[in-house]
Formats: structure tokens, sequence, C-alpha cells
């Protein structure tokens, strides 16, 4: 249960890192990317640092 979601402010995001269970990770654009970060949310989590350099990283479940 997730009692505090804050919504992720796409305005500042610049790059999107998909860690991947195994170890490494996978850059990604944000363009377009939104439907499948909250499908994700459910399964994982989510580090938002566009505040402080434009990032946000993905942890899928498994590897959070």
């Amino acid at each position: 249960m997730k009692l505090f979601v804050r919504p992720v402010d796409f305005t500042r995001v610049h790059t999107l890192v998909y860690h991947l269970p195994e170890g490494p990770s996978v850059s990604l654009p944000p363009e377009g990317i939104e439907e499948f970060l909250e499908m994700e949310l459910n399964n994982g989590h989510i580090c938002d640092t566009s505040d402080i350099d434009g990032v946000i990283h993905l942890f899928p479940k498994g590897n959070a």
C-alpha cells in the first residue's frame, strides 16, 4: 500500500533510467513514457530526482 504518491512532473524530466532486475540499466527519453510509467508504478518503485538533475529512476518489482 502506498500512502504518499506524488505525481511526476515531466516538464523537468530529461531522462528515464530503467534499472533491470539483473543489474544493468537502460536510459530512455521521457516522450510518450507517461502511460508506461503509470503501469510500472504498481509493480515497482520510482526515484524522482528530476528537481536535481532531470532524471527519474524506475526500479521494477524484484529490483527495488
